[in-house]
């Protein structure tokens, strides 16, 4: 990490801070520049405001969900397995300290702005990533799923009912063993809705 990308890192996470501690409204630049030990100028040098720094931030936060999400329907694998692998693919942001952090404060500011929490959804594309995996496996008869908007949701929902929203309201962390019953669980139960064994 060069000395630019160390200072705009170190930007960053003050602004996290500040952000969680006096909100969107009450973030002052000043304080953003002494929490992160540069100058209010080298903050503006990285960014041209308030608002294009808090949405770098939604931007960072995007892009590391958006990495997790590469799980694709594979015929010859057994489809619960699948489904464990797409889960944790939710799971591993879930188990990360800096993502959560990351995801509390974001979570907080998008509850009282509805545009933001609208250009935030449209950066996250696991939503995609999770129905194209089911309408894979729907096409080829691993499950039987009539409304496809239904059961993504239902899958992903179970999830975060469980594993995000808890740690958003809380801050603390859900451990590994407690994400895997999670994941396990919510692919149990999704298969007992949507197996063609069980349908």
């Amino acid at each position: 990490m060069d000395i630019t990308e160390g200072k705009r890192r170190q930007i960053i996470d003050a602004a996290v801070a500040e952000f969680r501690e006096k909100g969107f409204a009450g973030a002052s630049m000043d304080r953003i520049s002494a929490r992160a030990d540069v100058s209010k100028r080298t903050v503006y040098n990285h960014f041209s405001s308030k608002e294009a720094l808090f949405r770098a931030i939604l931007d960072i936060m995007a892009d590391r969900a958006n990495r997790a999400f590469d799980v694709v329907y594979v015929p010859s694998k057994p489809i619960r397995d699948q489904l464990i692998d797409l889960g944790w693919a939710e799971g591993h942001l879930l188990t990360d300290p800096d993502f959560m952090k990351l995801a509390r404060m974001v979570v907080g500011e998008t509850m009282r702005d509805p545009v933001l929490a609208a250009e935030m959804n449209e950066k996250m594309a696991r939503i995609a990533v999770f129905r194209e995996f089911i309408e894979a496996a729907a096409a080829d008869g691993a499950l039987k799923v009539p409304d496809l908007d239904r059961a993504t949701d239902q899958f992903l929902g179970l999830i975060k009912a469980q594993g995000f929203w808890p740690v958003v309201f809380s801050g603390e962390l859900a451990t590994h063993a407690q994400v895997t019953r999670i994941i396990e669980t919510t692919t149990d139960m999704f298969l007992g809705m949507y197996s063609p064994d069980h349908a």
